[in-house]
């Protein structure tokens, strides 16, 4: 993919082999800012696991203390009054079979998916749909509960989802750019916290191997994992 002018720009801008602080990484990332719209900032950690191997899949949720910065849809799948306080706790979409009907036909206008555990027969269903956009509801992260209006609180309070990748990277948003220093830094101390406390007993060596931070349009800045607060 061809890079812009303004991307050749901001590379120049900082020194790309350097390890940078937590804190420093996020200066260079608000400086950098295309300014046309407000960026999310996200990082990637490479973590020492082998996601081959299932008790080293790690997934799970982190409430991030400052939130996204972004409007998150919810859909729920419910039904009774489940479902009625799924509307009332202002989930976009709330059903059962009409909603998974829907969602085959390739409705996917949401970023999480919550069910009612009775609903599970009706949502696995939908795996070859939700599975690959990350969206399957799942008791690890919550997004499998009999209480939906918590669930949709939390979601569109700031939490989010992580998950190693076949490559064992957690790649997850912490912000926007327009955010003030201490909020990214507060949401990203937050989240490698959170991976520590996930750490897998059959985890050997190093764990949190890498660490860069970006925005939506903007090149990758690296941090020192062993300067991110919270690394053991």
């Amino acid at each position: 993919m061809a890079q812009s002018k303004k991307y050749k720009d901001n590379i120049a801008k900082y020194d790309r082999d350097r390890f940078y602080t937590d804190a420093e990484a996020i200066d260079v990332i608000k400086s950098l800012g295309t300014k046309s719209f407000d960026e999310t900032v996200d990082v990637v950690v490479r973590l020492g696991v082998d996601p081959r191997k299932a008790d080293q899949m790690i997934r799970g949720t982190v409430s991030l203390p400052a939130g996204t910065g972004k409007d998150v849809r919810v859909a729920v799948f419910a039904q009774g009054e489940a479902a009625t306080a799924a509307r009332e706790a202002g989930a976009e979409y709330v059903g059962d079979n009409d909603l998974a009907a829907e969602i085959e036909k390739g409705m996917t206008d949401f970023d999480v998916a919550i069910a009612t555990p009775e609903m599970m027969a009706t949502v696995g269903k939908l795996g070859r749909v939700l599975g690959p956009r990350g969206l399957m509801p799942n008791p690890k992260t919550g997004t499998v509960t009999t209480d939906v209006v918590k669930a949709i609180n939390e979601f569109k309070g700031g939490m989010v989802e992580y998950r190693t990748d076949r490559f064992a990277n957690v790649h997850v948003p912490i912000g926007k750019v327009s955010f003030g220093e201490e909020a990214l830094l507060s949401n990203l101390r937050a989240l490698v916290a959170e991976l520590h406390r996930a750490k897998p007993a059959s985890s050997k060596g190093k764990y949190v191997k890498k660490v860069v931070l970006s925005s939506t349009m903007g090149p990758g800045v690296r941090v020192d994992p062993s300067e991110v607060e919270g690394e053991s």
